[in-house]
């Protein structure tokens, strides 16, 4: 008779079980090229939650791991590949329709027989079911949400910030710990480090960390979709930061990859991300470019010749066949007639300088931009940022900041209180948060 160890069979199981029931699911459900990015972004997000639960569990007694080999910050490579399938994947692929609440339930129904068979591998602290709570409200949750907007292409903002948040983990969290540890090194906290030499990093890690946000909020507000290619823009972005470079998501990737390398003083790390601008700059730029050559035709062919993929342009560069945006600012308004005198003293491309009492519909309060390519205008805070962008790099940075979310509500929280609330141009326009179609 055959004597199987429960150690090695609770590894083997979680692992091949898991992976079983997502493949299998996969074959029977035929998912359409939606579902599997949802699929896809489902796990990518479970990726960096699942790690840092297990390790707070560990820290707070939630759950141990009695495990030999084959970890990843004390956690069974094994176990946590499955719970990534199990709160990602493989709800998305069986329940697409079914609700929340009920998906919900299920998955903690699984984890309530789970976990505790796991025990020759997994020990459960008194309070365990703390950390299971957490888990399905961070993880699962999320997840789903993220894979059923992706596939019934809903809520594109709401579907782009959770794919920002999951990004930022992977690429600062999950893929710095699995080099650290693959070189045999140990995370080096930066509190032990001189306070100058923290502010200085600080400073260095947001100047890539604001052009990779910028690059996708442009996509999402110009090109009407997000950095996945299965739910890539339908429209060729050129504006905004794409106007100074063409790979502005990659670059960032690279030099945050670098910065962190030398912020945490691991050499390998700085290394990982000079093989990914490798590898971006050469099979991965060669197959997006083939793809956007094949999708915009001469307008791509036209864009890239005009801006370089790694290198920023200290101009904006601007097709010569369109029309410039305009500003609309009005005339009665002395602080915003201030405003029109800084944009004219200084070379802009591709903006003219419009009074707002000229605008057809006469009904502007505030300052607004309106695009030549006929997309969603800005108003306020935003419009003067969309200008800035006008100019060329040093102030499309500082425009690019503005334009953040918080940022700018911040921004025109200030303006307003300083005397740039909304008016009516037959009284005095200036600057307002909001937002305006023409």
């Amino acid at each position: 008779m055959i004597r199987v160890d429960p150690y090695l069979l609770v590894r083997a199981a979680s692992l091949y079980l898991t992976l079983t029931a997502t493949i299998g699911l996969w074959v029977w459900r035929r998912p359409t090229s939606r579902a599997i990015a949802g699929a896809v972004l489902a796990c990518c997000w479970n990726v960096p939650i699942v790690l840092a639960l297990d390790i707070a569990a560990t820290h707070e007694g939630w759950w141990q791991f009695d495990a030999r080999g084959g970890l990843l910050m004390g956690t069974p490579v094994d176990l946590y590949l499955s719970w990534i399938c199990l709160w990602g994947a493989i709800p998305s692929l069986a329940f697409p329709s079914l609700s929340m609440w009920r998906v919900t339930m299920i998955a903690l129904a699984v984890d309530l027989v789970a976990m505790p068979a796991a025990a020759p591998v997994v020990r459960l602290g008194p309070m365990w079911l703390v950390g299971e709570g957490i888990g399905l409200t961070l993880g699962l949750l999320p997840a789903q949400l993220l894979a059923r907007w992706t596939m019934r292409d809903q809520h594109l903002e709401r579907r782009a910030f959770l794919q920002v948040v999951s990004f930022t983990g992977l690429l600062l969290f999950v893929l710095p710990t699995i080099v650290i540890e693959g070189s045999g090194s140990n995370w080096v906290n930066p509190a032990t480090r001189p306070l100058w030499q923290i502010s200085l990093l600080v400073q260095l890690l947001s100047l890539p960390a604001l052009i990779g946000l910028t690059a996708v909020q442009e996509f999402v507000t110009r090109g009407g979709g997000t950095p996945v290619p299965f739910d890539a823009p339908r429209r060729l972005v050129t504006t905004g930061v794409y106007a100074y470079v063409g790979n502005p998501m990659q670059l960032s990737a690279v030099v945050l990859l670098v910065l962190l390398g030398l912020v945490v003083w691991n050499p390998w790390l700085a290394a990982a991300g000079v093989m990914a601008h490798l590898y971006s700059a050469g099979l991965a730029g060669w197959d997006e470019g083939e793809d956007l050559r094949l999708r915009f035709g001469d307008t791509w062919t036209e864009y890239r010749r005009g801006v370089r993929r790694w290198v920023p342009r200290l101009r904006p560069w601007h097709r010569p066949d369109h029309p410039p945006a305009r500003l609309y600012v009005s005339t009665s308004c002395n602080m915003c007639r201030d405003v029109a005198r800084w944009f004219e003293r200084r070379d802009v491309r591709q903006l003219a300088i419009v009074p707002a009492e000229t605008h057809p519909s006469r009904a502007l309060r505030r300052i607004t931009y309106e695009p030549a390519d006929g997309s969603r205008s800005a108003s306020g805070i935003r419009a003067v940022a969309r200008a800035l962008e006008h100019v060329h790099l040093g102030w499309a940075l500082l425009g690019f900041l503005l334009r953040l979310p918080v940022v700018c509500y911040l921004a025109q929280l200030l303006a307003d209180a300083s005397g740039a609330e909304p008016r009516t141009i037959s009284t005095e326009t200036c600057l307002s948060e909001g937002n305006h179609r023409g």
